[in-house]
């Protein structure tokens, strides 16, 4: 029933679930029964050792030439761009979020693999049939794809994870360029983004897409997908602050000076939004009980009716059949969720209101 509301109200916002990047090898192996499900390795990859390995562990979720399957699995070419040797051996060692690690790889494959990594890959195709983005602005297209379309979408319009860009206040002040060169190259905190190495001509071609489909965008306002601002701040603070302390009963867990102080200046319209119906930075734990008494707790790693899979102290993915094992979840996001059905739509938009006085 959880899972089944928790999916409508994903399907409600437009927004999927799928927290992170997804590193490479996501979902290819069965948690249960360990199989493999490899796709066929093309012609060019039969004399490149790291390519065949990629093709068994990887092109399932990430595609045959690494060209990602949005929205759920990201591109893998240039990954090298923001992400080190060590960094991709210690995800593809370990795992990450859903993805389990492939710890039986040998030295001699993940060498492999990282260097097939690190070739040239394919151009991956435009935000939409009929692109008109020329020059510069094509340029960056093909870069901003590759790199960004995970999580601002395709058209920049916003997506897995990431805003939409074509309403960013930091894009739209930037009149120089400045500041957007400065989050491309050193990353950001809020929301996460990685820092990526680019060249000063790749800079301004990923900048150059970006305005054009500002103008795009401001062309045709009936394409919008996103929510501005605006449209939710219509509730009213103080019967939202009275319903935080009192009836939503959301005081017994938060604190205006505590914990939210400042979440209006970090997180706007949607995000916001998102964030007070369900928080995704509250990690769910699991305590496991195996049938010799021995117990093992650590970050909900993977659920389902027939598995639960944690992490355990050391980052290793361990899971067991739920029907040979005891667990207790722990999910601080549960009050969320059960929160749900008590809303009303007044409650939702003053809640809203109060919360965006929090700056």
């Amino acid at each position: 029933m959880r899972r089944n509301r928790l999916a409508c109200f994903h399907l409600l916002l437009g927004v999927l679930t799928i927290g992170g990047a997804v590193a490479p090898g996501a979902a290819q192996q069965n948690p249960v029964a360990g199989t493999e499900t490899s796709p066929p390795i093309k012609q060019a990859a039969k004399n490149d050792p790291g390519a065949q390995v990629y093709a068994r562990n990887c092109a399932v979720c990430h595609g045959d030439e690494r060209e990602g399957n949005l929205p759920g699995f990201p591109a893998l070419v240039g990954i090298k761009r923001r992400m080190s040797d060590d960094q991709l051996t210690a995800i593809i060692r370990s795992g990450k979020g859903r993805m389990p690690g492939f710890p039986q790889l040998q030295d001699g494959e993940l060498a492999g693999l990282l260097q097939y990594l690190g070739t040239a890959g394919p151009t991956v195709a435009g935000a939409s049939k009929g692109s008109q983005a020329t020059g510069q602005a094509a340029a960056g297209e093909t870069l901003f794809h590759q790199n960004c379309a995970f999580c601002h979408g395709r058209d920049a319009m916003g997506g897995e994870t990431g805003p939409d860009l074509t309403q960013s206040k930091l894009v739209l002040g930037d009149k120089t360029g400045e500041k957007i060169a400065q989050a491309i190259r050193e990353g950001r905190t809020e929301p996460k983004m990685p820092s990526f190495n680019f060249s000063s001509e790749e800079v301004a071609g990923l900048i150059a897409f970006i305005r054009w489909r500002i103008k795009t965008a401001a062309e045709h306002p009936g394409g919008r997908r996103g929510v501005s601002v605006a449209d939710l701040q219509t509730g009213n603070a103080e019967k939202g602050k009275a319903y935080f302390n009192g009836t939503g009963g959301c005081s017994k867990c938060h604190s205006p000076t505590g914990d939210l102080a400042g979440l209006a200046s970090r997180l706007q319209g949607l995000q916001l939004e998102e964030r007070m119906l369900y928080p995704r930075g509250a990690r769910p734990k699991v305590t496991v009980t195996l049938p010799s008494g021995e117990k093992l707790a650590g970050p909900l790693a993977y659920q389902d009716e027939f598995t639960i899979g944690l992490r355990d102290g050391q980052g290793t993915y361990r899971s067991w059949r739920t029907d040979r094992v005891t667990f207790v979840v722990d999910d601080p996001a549960e009050a969320h969720v059960e929160q749900f059905p008590k809303y009303t739509d007044e409650d939702v938009h003053n809640l809203m209101a109060y919360l965006q006085t929090l700056k």
